[in-house]
């Protein structure tokens, strides 16, 4: 009789093992992928930091100051503002904001994609006011002008679509050039930093957004998305984080950095809705924790974002780390009056 040409079937038994073994690397192979995923994204989000921090020194080289966080805008489409309309109203504009991000795509060609930071929803928040397209709004938002997702107004921001970057404030003034608070806003000259004692190396320029459930972390207290605002990297001493309320005694520091100690900078399970807020602690609060630390770790205060610096360096640290190490300023660049800072240990 012929012998059998068919090779042994595998028995339950080898195909069980077999089965084991696949879902075995599966099961080692997922968490090293899901990392390499994630610090692929956080080194995107550093390459579009950079790109940033190059763009804010071209666009100060031909304006000679570093661009407002945001503006009233005059009318609903062009870049153009007047100086009586910046007052320190919280209603905002009926003409929409004029933001940093806008300035530097329609004056340098910086496309809108590199304020994305692939690591968070969306890939940045959206504008306060984000116009007639409902694809640009989150759920539960609304505008300035009472608008929202499933009825859109028609006033649309001049920002990039997604904001994934807030700016120092104390670099990046508001719009609050006049009005009736103790102190008010004043453009900065990049020399001032050059030449402070950290420089432009020492001096954080901006960094990423926290976020929180539909970006509510950017609301004041309402359902706007305020990611227009800069963080506010300094506390009155007398004002705590209203610092347009903080009175000028001439010579006498009177700004600080938030205190951990005092629980100013909030632990990670406190995080929520309204971090931005200038009602709050401190919008430190309101620094991006989503990347991983050295080594994947994450602390209390959980993980890091990117900072990049006045000279275009980027590092990427907790938010805790850049108070200790003081690398928001030595002043409060962007604020009328004396404008010292009081330096203390943390």
């Amino acid at each position: 009789m012929p012998g059998n040409t068919l090779g042994r079937a595998f028995t339950l038994i080898e195909l069980l093992v077999v089965i084991s073994v696949i879902a075995l690397l599966i099961g080692i192979l997922l968490p090293a992928l899901g990392k390499a995923r994630a610090q692929a994204r956080t080194i995107a989000c550093a390459v579009n930091s950079r790109s940033i921090g190059q763009t804010v020194s071209i666009y100060t080289a031909d304006n000679k100051w570093m661009p407002p966080s945001y503006v009233y805008g005059e009318d609903e489409t062009s870049t153009k503002w007047k100086m009586s309309d910046q007052i320190d109203s919280s209603d905002g504009s009926p003409n929409g904001y004029i933001h940093w991000s806008w300035l530097l795509v329609s004056g340098t060609g910086l496309p809108e994609k590199a304020f994305e930071c692939p690591s968070v929803r969306g890939k940045g928040a959206p504008p306060a006011n984000p116009g007639p397209n409902a694809d640009n709004w989150e759920d539960g938002q609304t505008d300035d002008q009472g608008g929202s997702k499933s009825a859109p107004s028609s006033v649309q921001d001049r920002q990039a679509k997604r904001m994934a970057y807030t700016g120092n404030a104390a670099i990046f003034p508001r719009n609050k050039f006049n009005g009736s608070k103790k102190r008010k806003n004043q453009f900065v000259n990049p020399g001032w930093i050059d030449g402070s004692t950290r420089g432009g190396a020492g001096t954080i320029l901006a960094t990423e957004f926290a976020y929180f459930e539909n970006w509510t972390s950017l609301n004041d207290g309402d359902e706007k998305i305020k990611s227009h605002r800069p963080v506010t990297p300094f506390v009155g001493r007398g004002s705590g984080a209203n610092v347009f309320e903080e009175p000028d005694l001439g010579n006498e520091p009177r700004f600080k950095y938030p205190s951990i100690a005092q629980g100013d900078i909030l632990t990670e399970n406190l995080l929520g809705a309204g971090l931005i807020s200038d009602k709050g602690n401190s919008s430190l609060n309101a620094v991006g924790r989503h990347h991983s630390g050295a080594g994947g770790e994450k602390s209390a205060y959980g993980g890091t974002a990117n900072f990049v610096f006045v000279d275009g360096h980027v590092d990427r640290m907790n938010i805790v780390d850049s108070i200790k190490k003081q690398l928001w300023g030595d002043r409060f660049y962007s604020i009328t009056g004396s404008n010292k800072i009081l330096l203390e240990q943390q």
